[in-house]
């Protein structure tokens, strides 16, 4: 510990520890923030601090600073307009950097590092400066005064107990994940978070030499400075987050909220925290899908429509599933899928619709309460956001621009019209409706190749059930590759189109975009197989076309639920493998890999990246893009396991084994692989629980018409209850099937061979409520259709509707805040005031003694009353 007489300009020698640690030059005082420029003729150094290493960095730099100069002396007019630019940046540095100094911040600028073309203005924040920036943001810090934090009763408090004890072992070695039984009262005033009080600073001051007013946002944009960060702490506080939190053997442990809060600041800390929820609820929701799927494999010896289908005796004789190359089948060929389809199609699916209908209003309302507990911890109660002007930094960098200089142009934001904006709106809608039209022809695209390679195997004489397995899977895995390219698409679309003025309204219309064109490119595919592929086929003679030559694609006979579990399936999986998970790990790691060649550093040298300091360390990290990326993926996935999960009930599970990866891959990224985030204040997860709540009431509206339309659940009722001679569902599989007479095949679609091994083919069946051909109503729909699809539709009324209520209901019982938040929170005040009441009550004692009026120094006690909080 130096010595507290030192001043700034005492000459003193830093540890080796400080050298390389976030610190000024003289060891002393700390960085707080970095912002860094690009460096045309980087600052010769010694070649002993780097050797060989930083020789090939400087060479690398020498050579693209020489394939510059070269381009720019070809072309005069270039090279004197790249040589302004790099003026105008230069001085607009200049002028930010001495309005930063008025400011109050210390600056400490670093051009001779071991990075060669980098430079680095480091940025240090005075004790006093810290107290005004506090103020400003009014942040809370505890006061000496305390009060117990008590259970609403005592049986309560019992089950508390009983309840940490259980989960002791799970729970992170950390401070902040004890129970807390005393509350310190809060109060506006804060010491920590230096670095959110510098970025404050920062995007106060502004350029205004000229007719230009620009920002720290805009410098950024506009390449003046190429990036700004607070520095990673490498103390005990990073390395126990490591430990207790970013490695893959502590999966089964809770995360400690409170150091990522302390760390990385509200706003990270409420998506852990809304992602350990949504991962705990999972649970539940897994067991009882396990449950199911396990109930169906029980009943599958005793399910008789498929016991039907797969005895052979039934001989009945299918229509072809294509023109001309597809011949007749035997129904018994279908004996795998109609068994395989009971696995998810049984009467357990109804409850479990129910079940995760009910889940998803108790997840919400678990959150919501989990989150008023997190406000109340972090005094964040009374917090309000404020719009703050100023967007990303590489949309600031474009608004329309007007020339100030003909030669050195300096730009200036231009207000716009509502007029001047409507192209860019226009732009915006035109490129919506393009996507989204886009989408769809892909997912026609996709029906065009099943229909094309089914007919080509059919040619080839494959077994009819490796063909639909063959068309299924390949379908499906082109299906999710198109996803995942297009989701990259627009994600990067989405950005383009949003130019707002705030960073609120920024964030919001971005994800609003961004939601849109991902979830249609996500379940476009899945909704046409649940709800439109079997619908539009026609009938035998009179068969539906796509581009006059395709024939619609049919459902096997089991229906198409089976097709619709195989997508959601491979679509989930690979998402959550592909896209979520190895992007996430390898995207990064070939970045950074990318960046560091791009300096020459490489992989025989990697030892003397231990001499470099924390800011030249943290430049090599990958910046920090937000959190929508990793909100996005969790909504999508909570889309697939609430919206179709009548068709998958194993949708849970794969979600929750995903998720606990999640966690810690995620930590592990913030922590290692990442510049560290500016710590942001929020008091909830904003419009994503909007889009979550959005998806839990669609859900409801989907799965019962799943059930109904794309399931046989409710042919199977019909049938049972008003069809069946014996009361049981024994002639279903004859009930469903409809007669055709093979000579009323249009010319040109029949058959090329008419015989089904040594028998002629008169009469074919297939899946449709119709009359029969010789009925006076010829294949018109049957009275048997009508009942069914009476009932479907009765069905989905009944359901969404009671299902609804019951989730109101249980909005309603629960209260949004717990009961003894309320209480305390009644309680914090109470002692506010009597606190108050105290101090100024011994204020007038003491000023009757000195013969004071109470009236007259109020704003010198006021200003007291807020140092002795302060500094309690």
């Amino acid at each position: 510990k130096k010595p507290e007489h030192l001043t700034i300009d005492n000459v003193w020698e830093p540890s080796q520890a400080r050298k390389l640690g976030p610190y000024f030059h003289d060891g002393r005082r700390r960085i707080d923030y970095v912002l860094t420029y690009t460096v045309q003729k980087p600052v010769s150094m010694s070649p002993t601090s780097s050797g060989s290493f930083v020789r090939g960095l400087r060479q690398s730099l020498s050579r693209s600073l020489r394939r510059s100069t070269s381009s720019a002396q070809d072309d005069p007019e270039n090279a004197s307009e790249l040589g302004c630019q790099e003026d105008v940046k230069r001085v607009r540095r200049e002028e930010f950097e001495d309005n930063l100094m008025e400011m109050g911040l210390e600056l400490e600028k670093d051009e001779g590092t071991k990075i060669p073309g980098v430079g680095f203005l480091k940025i240090h924040a005075p004790w006093d400066i810290l107290c005004r920036e506090a103020e400003f943001m009014k942040l809370k810090m505890p006061t000496k005064k305390v009060y117990e934090v008590k259970s609403a009763s005592n049986f309560m408090e019992k089950i508390s107990q009983f309840f940490n004890k259980m989960t002791k072992p799970l729970q992170p070695n950390v401070e902040d994940s004890k129970m807390e039984t005393i509350k310190h009262l809060s109060y506006p005033f804060s010491r920590e978070k230096q670095h959110l009080y510098v970025h404050g600073v920062l995007k106060r001051t502004k350029c205004v030499r000229g007719k230009h007013n620009v920002g720290l946002i805009s410098l950024l944009g506009n390449g003046v400075y190429t990036s700004a960060y607070p520095l990673h702490d490498v103390s005990n506080t990073s390395l126990l987050l490591y430990d207790e939190w970013a490695r893959y053997s502590i999966f089964y442990k809770y995360q400690p909220i409170g150091l990522i809060r302390k760390y990385f600041g509200e706003k990270v800390g409420l998506y852990f925290a809304w992602l350990g929820v949504y991962t705990q609820m999972l649970i539940p929701a897994s067991i009882v899908g396990v449950i199911v799927f396990l109930y169906g494999c029980a009943t599958l010896d005793d399910n008789i429509p498929s016991m039907e289908i797969c005895d052979p005796r039934n001989n009945i004789t299918m229509c072809p599933l294509c023109d001309r190359v597809c011949n007749y089948w035997k129904l018994v060929a279908a004996c795998g899928t109609a068994r395989a389809s009971h696995l998810f199609d049984n009467s357990a699916t109804v409850f479990f619709s129910i079940f995760m209908a009910l889940w998803a209003t108790m997840f919400m309302e678990h959150w919501k309460r989990r989150q008023m507990r997190l406000n109340y911890i972090w005094d964040l109660t009374t917090f309000e956001e404020e719009e703050v002007s100023g967007a990303s930094p590489k949309r600031r960098g474009k608004p329309k621009k007007k020339s100030l200089n003909p030669i050195c142009p300096l730009f200036q934001t231009v207000k716009l019209t509502c007029t001047d904006r409507m192209p860019a709106y226009m732009t915006t809608l035109v490129m919506m409706c393009f996507m989204i039209c886009a989408t769809f022809v892909v997912v026609l695209g996709v029906v065009l190749y099943r229909i094309a390679i089914m007919t080509a195997l059919q040619l080839t004489q494959t077994p009819a059930t490796n063909v639909r397995a063959t068309v299924k899977t390949t379908a499906a895995i082109i299906n999710l590759i198109i996803i995942i390219i297009l989701d990259e698409v627009y994600g990067a679309l989405a950005r383009w189109l949003t130019v707002p003025k705030t960073d609120k309204s920024f964030e919001e219309r971005l994800i609003i975009k961004s939601f849109i064109l991902k979830f249609l490119n996500s379940f476009t595919p899945i909704v046409y197989l649940a709800f439109f592929r079997g619908r539009l086929v026609g009938r035998p003679g009179s068969y539906i076309y796509v581009l006059s030559s395709f024939r619609m694609e049919e459902c096997a006979h089991a229906g198409c639920l089976m097709e619709l579990c195989i997508q959601l399936c491979i679509t989930m999986l690979g998402k959550q493998l592909i896209q979520n998970n190895l992007f996430e790990i390898g995207i990064p790691k070939l970045k950074k890999m990318l960046r560091r060649r791009k300096t020459g550093m490489d992989t025989q040298e990697e030892e003397l990246e231990k001499k470099l300091r924390r800011h030249e360390k943290d430049h090599f990290l990958g910046p920090f893009i937000g959190l929508s990326p990793e909100y996005m993926e969790m909504i999508m996935q909570f889309g697939m396991v609430t919206l179709f999960v009548a068709s998958f009930p194993l949708a849970p599970l794969f979600a929750l084994l995903n998720n606990v990866i999640e966690i810690r891959l995620d930590a592990k990224k913030f922590v290692k692989e990442l510049r560290r985030p500016l710590a942001a204040r929020a008091k909830n997860i904003g419009i994503w629980y909007t889009l979550l709540r959005g998806i839990s009431k669609v859900a409801v509206i989907v799965n019962a018409f799943v059930i109904s339309f794309t399931s046989d659940f409710i042919p199977r009722l019909v049938y049972q209850y008003m069809y069946s001679p014996d009361g049981t569902l024994h002639g279903f599989v004859d009930h469903q099937l409809s007669f055709f007479n093979v000579s009323h095949f249009r010319p040109g679609t029949e058959p090329l061979e008419p015989m089904l091994g040594n028998q002629k083919v008169e009469v074919c069946r297939y899946k449709d409520y119709r009359d029969s051909p010789w009925s006076d109503t010829p294949y018109d729909f049957s009275r048997e259709f009508w009942c069914i699809l009476a009932a479907r539709l009765a069905f989905v009324i009944v359901f969404q509707n009671v299902v609804m209520l019951m989730s109101d209901f249980v909005d309603w019982l629960i209260p949004d805040i717990p009961k003894e938040i309320n209480v305390q929170m009644q309680k914090e005040r109470t002692l506010f005031v009597e606190m108050f009441m105290k101090e100024e009550q011994g204020k007038r004692i003491l000023w009757n003694n000195q013969g004071e009026s109470p009236c007259q120094p109020r704003s010198r006690h006021l200003f007291l009353r807020h140092e002795n909080v302060h500094k309690s």
